[in-house]
Protein backbone atom coordinates (compact mmCIF):
# COMPACT_ATOMS: atom_id res chain seq x y z
CA UNK A 1 0.00 0.00 0.00
CA UNK A 2 1.50 3.17 -1.11
CA UNK A 3 2.07 5.94 2.01
CA UNK A 4 -0.82 8.40 2.68
CA UNK A 5 1.83 11.30 2.31
CA UNK A 6 1.83 10.41 -1.44
CA UNK A 7 -1.62 11.08 -2.32
CA UNK A 8 -2.14 10.56 -6.07
CA UNK A 9 -4.90 12.74 -8.22
CA UNK A 10 -6.63 9.57 -8.43
CA UNK A 11 -6.76 9.28 -4.43
CA UNK A 12 -7.94 12.90 -3.94
CA UNK A 13 -10.95 11.99 -5.88
CA UNK A 14 -11.64 9.15 -3.91
CA UNK A 15 -11.71 11.18 -0.98
CA UNK A 16 -14.32 13.13 -2.45
CA UNK A 17 -16.13 10.47 -3.05
CA UNK A 18 -16.21 9.75 0.24
CA UNK A 19 -16.14 12.77 2.18
CA UNK A 20 -18.61 14.69 -0.11
CA UNK A 21 -21.69 13.06 -1.15
CA UNK A 22 -23.87 12.90 1.21
CA UNK A 23 -26.46 10.60 -0.36
CA UNK A 24 -23.71 7.75 -0.14
CA UNK A 25 -25.14 4.79 2.48
CA UNK A 26 -23.65 4.87 5.66
CA UNK A 27 -20.49 2.34 5.86
CA UNK A 28 -21.15 -1.05 8.05
CA UNK A 29 -18.39 -1.46 10.33
CA UNK A 30 -19.01 -4.89 11.20
CA UNK A 31 -20.04 -5.98 7.01
CA UNK A 32 -16.47 -4.01 6.51
CA UNK A 33 -14.45 -6.63 9.31
CA UNK A 34 -16.77 -9.30 7.90
CA UNK A 35 -15.41 -9.17 4.48
CA UNK A 36 -11.80 -7.93 5.12
CA UNK A 37 -11.28 -10.82 7.70
CA UNK A 38 -13.14 -13.33 5.77
CA UNK A 39 -12.45 -15.87 2.45
CA UNK A 40 -11.06 -14.06 -0.36
CA UNK A 41 -10.62 -10.56 0.57
CA UNK A 42 -7.93 -8.38 2.28
CA UNK A 43 -6.92 -10.27 5.78
CA UNK A 44 -5.33 -13.39 3.89
CA UNK A 45 -2.67 -10.80 2.41
CA UNK A 46 -2.57 -7.94 5.33
CA UNK A 47 -1.87 -7.95 9.30
CA UNK A 48 -4.97 -5.80 11.05
CA UNK A 49 -4.41 -6.90 14.96
CA UNK A 50 -8.23 -5.97 15.51
CA UNK A 51 -9.12 -8.43 12.99
CA UNK A 52 -6.90 -10.73 14.28
CA UNK A 53 -5.22 -11.14 10.73
CA UNK A 54 -1.69 -12.16 10.30
CA UNK A 55 -1.06 -12.01 6.52
CA UNK A 56 2.24 -11.02 5.60
CA UNK A 57 2.37 -10.58 1.60
CA UNK A 58 0.85 -6.28 1.07
CA UNK A 59 1.65 -4.49 3.62
CA UNK A 60 0.74 -4.32 7.64
CA UNK A 61 -2.13 -2.12 7.96
CA UNK A 62 -1.57 -1.17 11.38
CA UNK A 63 2.03 0.06 10.37
CA UNK A 64 1.33 1.49 7.58
CA UNK A 65 -1.51 3.74 9.55
CA UNK A 66 0.10 4.33 12.82
CA UNK A 67 2.10 7.76 12.10
CA UNK A 68 -0.53 9.36 9.85
CA UNK A 69 -3.22 8.96 12.50
CA UNK A 70 -0.61 9.80 14.98
CA UNK A 71 -0.17 13.72 12.56
CA UNK A 72 -3.75 13.77 12.61
CA UNK A 73 -4.65 12.09 9.00
CA UNK A 74 -8.17 11.76 9.54
CA UNK A 75 -10.58 8.86 9.53
CA UNK A 76 -12.21 9.77 6.02
CA UNK A 77 -9.12 10.61 4.71
CA UNK A 78 -7.52 6.91 5.62
CA UNK A 79 -11.18 5.62 3.98
CA UNK A 80 -10.65 7.44 0.29
CA UNK A 81 -7.18 6.03 0.82
CA UNK A 82 -7.96 2.18 1.31
CA UNK A 83 -10.93 3.01 -1.58
CA UNK A 84 -8.40 4.18 -4.03
CA UNK A 85 -6.16 1.14 -3.12
CA UNK A 86 -8.95 -1.25 -3.68
CA UNK A 87 -9.68 -0.44 -6.88
CA UNK A 88 -6.30 -0.10 -8.18
CA UNK A 89 -3.73 -1.58 -6.61
CA UNK A 90 0.21 -1.57 -6.76
CA UNK A 91 0.87 -2.96 -10.41
CA UNK A 92 2.67 -6.37 -10.31
CA UNK A 93 1.44 -7.01 -6.95
CA UNK A 94 -0.64 -10.26 -6.19
CA UNK A 95 -3.88 -8.26 -4.81
CA UNK A 96 -6.52 -8.26 -7.88
CA UNK A 97 -8.19 -5.12 -8.89
CA UNK A 98 -11.54 -4.51 -7.22
CA UNK A 99 -11.75 -7.61 -4.70
CA UNK A 100 -14.64 -6.41 -3.34
CA UNK A 101 -16.77 -3.65 -5.16
CA UNK A 102 -19.45 -0.77 -4.33
CA UNK A 103 -20.73 -0.46 -0.81
CA UNK A 104 -18.53 -3.45 0.29
CA UNK A 105 -15.94 -2.12 -0.85
CA UNK A 106 -16.76 1.07 1.04
CA UNK A 107 -17.86 -0.89 3.73
CA UNK A 108 -14.03 -2.47 4.42
CA UNK A 109 -12.42 0.53 3.91
CA UNK A 110 -14.26 2.23 6.44
CA UNK A 111 -13.04 -0.31 9.27
CA UNK A 112 -9.31 -0.24 8.26
CA UNK A 113 -9.93 3.58 8.97
CA UNK A 114 -11.20 2.66 12.70
CA UNK A 115 -8.94 -0.41 13.28
CA UNK A 116 -5.62 0.46 12.06
CA UNK A 117 -3.06 1.37 14.60
CA UNK A 118 -6.07 1.27 17.24
CA UNK A 119 -5.13 -0.21 20.22
CA UNK A 120 -7.55 -2.31 22.80
CA UNK A 121 -9.50 -5.17 21.23
CA UNK A 122 -13.17 -4.81 19.13
CA UNK A 123 -16.27 -4.81 21.10
CA UNK A 124 -20.36 -5.42 20.46
CA UNK A 125 -21.33 -6.56 16.67
CA UNK A 126 -17.53 -6.04 15.75
CA UNK A 127 -16.11 -8.32 17.99
CA UNK A 128 -18.35 -11.36 17.01
CA UNK A 129 -17.60 -10.47 12.80
CA UNK A 130 -16.54 -14.06 11.87
CA UNK A 131 -14.21 -15.32 9.11
CA UNK A 132 -16.67 -17.63 7.69
CA UNK A 133 -16.07 -21.66 7.99
CA UNK A 134 -13.53 -23.49 5.07
CA UNK A 135 -15.15 -25.93 2.98
CA UNK A 136 -15.84 -29.79 3.79
CA UNK A 137 -12.97 -31.87 4.31
CA UNK A 138 -11.26 -33.87 1.29
CA UNK A 139 -10.78 -37.51 0.74
CA UNK A 140 -8.52 -39.13 -1.47
CA UNK A 141 -10.53 -40.91 -4.10
CA UNK A 142 -9.09 -44.11 -6.40
CA UNK A 143 -5.01 -43.02 -5.39
CA UNK A 144 -6.11 -39.06 -6.31
CA UNK A 145 -6.44 -36.07 -3.59
CA UNK A 146 -7.52 -33.04 -5.40
CA UNK A 147 -7.63 -29.77 -3.39
CA UNK A 148 -7.91 -26.79 -5.04
CA UNK A 149 -6.81 -23.32 -4.45
CA UNK A 150 -9.53 -21.09 -3.28
CA UNK A 151 -10.65 -19.21 -6.80
CA UNK A 152 -11.54 -16.04 -5.27
CA UNK A 153 -8.19 -14.88 -4.68
CA UNK A 154 -7.84 -16.03 -1.20
CA UNK A 155 -4.56 -17.10 0.00
CA UNK A 156 -6.35 -20.19 1.03
CA UNK A 157 -7.11 -23.54 -0.39
CA UNK A 158 -11.00 -24.55 -0.63
CA UNK A 159 -10.51 -26.92 2.68
CA UNK A 160 -8.08 -26.93 5.52
CA UNK A 161 -8.38 -30.58 5.92
CA UNK A 162 -7.62 -33.80 4.21
CA UNK A 163 -7.79 -38.06 4.50
CA UNK A 164 -6.39 -40.55 2.45
CA UNK A 165 -5.17 -44.40 2.79
CA UNK A 166 -1.59 -45.13 2.95
CA UNK A 167 -0.01 -46.26 -0.27
CA UNK A 168 0.97 -43.82 -3.42
CA UNK A 169 -1.15 -41.03 -3.40
CA UNK A 170 -1.59 -38.62 -6.40
CA UNK A 171 -1.82 -34.63 -4.99
CA UNK A 172 -3.89 -32.47 -7.93
CA UNK A 173 -4.22 -28.51 -6.93
CA UNK A 174 -6.45 -26.99 -9.87
CA UNK A 175 -6.27 -23.40 -9.26
CA UNK A 176 -8.47 -20.86 -10.88
CA UNK A 177 -7.77 -17.99 -8.91
CA UNK A 178 -5.78 -15.03 -10.14
CA UNK A 179 -3.05 -16.04 -8.16
CA UNK A 180 0.04 -17.89 -7.75
CA UNK A 181 -0.02 -20.65 -5.83
CA UNK A 182 0.93 -24.58 -5.10
CA UNK A 183 0.88 -27.58 -3.24
CA UNK A 184 3.11 -29.51 -1.20
CA UNK A 185 3.85 -31.23 1.90
CA UNK A 186 5.78 -31.93 4.90
CA UNK A 187 5.64 -34.27 7.64
CA UNK A 188 6.27 -38.31 7.68
CA UNK A 189 6.72 -37.90 4.10
CA UNK A 190 7.22 -34.84 1.61
CA UNK A 191 6.64 -33.25 -1.63
CA UNK A 192 5.52 -30.23 -3.68
CA UNK A 193 4.10 -29.91 -6.72
CA UNK A 194 4.96 -26.87 -9.68
CA UNK A 195 4.10 -23.25 -8.85
CA UNK A 196 1.24 -22.46 -10.96
CA UNK A 197 -0.94 -19.19 -12.16
CA UNK A 198 -4.21 -18.97 -13.18
CA UNK A 199 -5.76 -21.73 -14.98
CA UNK A 200 -3.13 -23.63 -14.17
CA UNK A 201 -2.70 -27.49 -12.04
CA UNK A 202 0.12 -28.07 -9.44
CA UNK A 203 0.56 -32.08 -8.94
CA UNK A 204 3.08 -34.70 -7.46
CA UNK A 205 2.85 -37.89 -6.27
CA UNK A 206 3.92 -39.49 -2.66
CA UNK A 207 4.43 -42.64 -1.14
CA UNK A 208 2.04 -42.24 1.97
CA UNK A 209 2.88 -43.24 5.16
CA UNK A 210 0.26 -43.66 8.80
CA UNK A 211 0.63 -40.13 10.19
CA UNK A 212 -0.29 -36.38 10.45
CA UNK A 213 0.77 -34.52 7.76
CA UNK A 214 0.30 -30.74 6.65
CA UNK A 215 -0.49 -29.59 3.29
CA UNK A 216 0.84 -25.93 1.99
CA UNK A 217 1.69 -23.45 -0.41
CA UNK A 218 4.86 -22.79 -1.22
CA UNK A 219 4.89 -19.21 -2.36
CA UNK A 220 6.24 -17.23 -0.20
CA UNK A 221 3.96 -15.63 2.82
CA UNK A 222 1.31 -17.94 1.53
CA UNK A 223 1.52 -20.67 4.49
CA UNK A 224 1.57 -18.01 6.94
CA UNK A 225 -1.54 -16.34 5.50
CA UNK A 226 -3.31 -19.66 5.90
CA UNK A 227 -3.10 -20.93 2.97
CA UNK A 228 -2.62 -24.77 4.77
CA UNK A 229 -4.94 -27.59 5.82
CA UNK A 230 -4.12 -30.94 7.68
CA UNK A 231 -3.61 -33.96 6.31
CA UNK A 232 -4.99 -37.68 7.88
CA UNK A 233 -3.67 -40.85 6.51
CA UNK A 234 -4.35 -43.91 8.12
Amino acid sequence: MRSPRLIAPLALAALVTVAGCGRQEAPDLVNGKRLFAGKGTCGSCHTLARANTKGTVGPNLDDAFATDKRDGLGQSSIEGLVIDQIAYPRRGGTMPAGLVKGQNARDVAAYVAYAAARAGQDTGALATAAQPAKGPPVAEKAGTLTIAADPTGALAYVTDKASAKAGTAKFVMPNKSPIQHNIALKGPVTGAGPIVGSGGTSTFTASLKPGTYEFYCQVPGHEAAGMKGTLTVK
